[in-house]
């Protein structure tokens, strides 16, 4: 798809694309799942995907998942006459992936989510290689095993070029705020195999996730440019008036440099947007 094709798939043409994961990370029965992606939707998210470790657990089973959360997607865009998408986690052996992909598919969805380093780089192949009309979210779920010692193991930046060379279209890499370790110099890196001439590849969307809120955007912003991924668990559903004020909250931030303003200024005329900035001091 490339970065241009997401933003024509979600009729977002400049902004930083705005999303959440679902939280807790485990335990929210399929009617629980639903009901807050729906309220991040409807709040402003353009994106709601599952955690790294949500599969299809009896309490939350992947095919119930799969169609009571698309539910709540249409009824979030029938009320907010905009775009959302969902990206359900498929990661599971080969076949059983393949098969979720179809059903995806088969349910009107758009988007899947799968753990990479997880599933491996012939799973992740052959799934590409079925042509499914999807896009697909790569989560890094078990890198720091092998990234983050300096002096053994595989850098993240080889990590990323493989997967876009597979057929990935977003990737998380990492953020310079937050609760993530890596360096700017890494995340600076990490954005540039995404986003860097190969040809014909089309660039990947990177995607910043860990510990994000409402405050940090400016400094994202900075770092990713408008073409990246915000994706907030807990900086959009901890919101101290929950999960929809935290979603309108996240978009008020975006607005708010996109305008050319202050978070501090923008705050003054809307609501949502003060109590995050009063709640997340740093």
């Amino acid at each position: 798809f490339g970065i241009v094709g997401k933003r024509n798939l979600l009729t977002i043409p400049k902004r930083p694309l705005v999303g959440t994961i679902i939280k807790p990370k485990l335990g929210l029965e399929t009617k629980d799942h639903a009901k807050v992606a729906y309220e991040a939707w409807f709040g402003g998210c353009d994106i709601v995907k599952d955690d790294e470790n949500l599969s299809s657990q009896s309490f939350n089973p992947f095919e119930e998942r799969l169609i009571q959360t698309l539910e709540s997607r249409d009824k979030a865009q029938g009320e907010t006459s905009e775009r959302k998408v969902y990206m359900i986690n498929i990661t599971a052996e080969t076949q059983t992936m393949l098969k979720r992909a179809q059903a995806v598919v088969d349910q009107g969805g758009e988007y899947v989510m799968v753990d990479i380093l997880t599933c491996g780089w012939s799973a992740l192949q052959t799934l590409r290689d079925q042509n499914f009309k999807i896009v697909i979210h790569a989560h890094r779920a078990g890198h720091a095993s092998f990234t983050k010692n300096p002096f053994h193991g595989i850098a993240m930046k080889p990590i990323a070029t493989v997967a876009r060379v597979i057929g990935v279209d977003q990737l998380h890499v990492g953020t310079v705020v937050g609760k993530m370790s890596e360096t700017k110099a890494e995340v600076i890196e990490n954005i540039a195999a995404c986003k860097s001439d190969l040809g014909l590849l089309k660039p990947v969307l990177p995607v910043a996730s860990g510990g994000l809120h409402p405050r940090l955007v400016p400094a994202l912003i900075e770092t990713f440019g408008n073409d990246f991924v915000i994706q907030a668990g807990g900086g959009i559903h901890g919101h101290p008036e929950g999960t929809i004020c935290g979603a309108k909250a996240m978009r008020q931030a975006v607005d708010a440099i996109l305008f050319g303003k202050t978070l501090e200024e923008y705050a003054k005329n809307h609501r949502e947007l003060a109590l995050a900035l009063k709640h997340w001091k740093s």
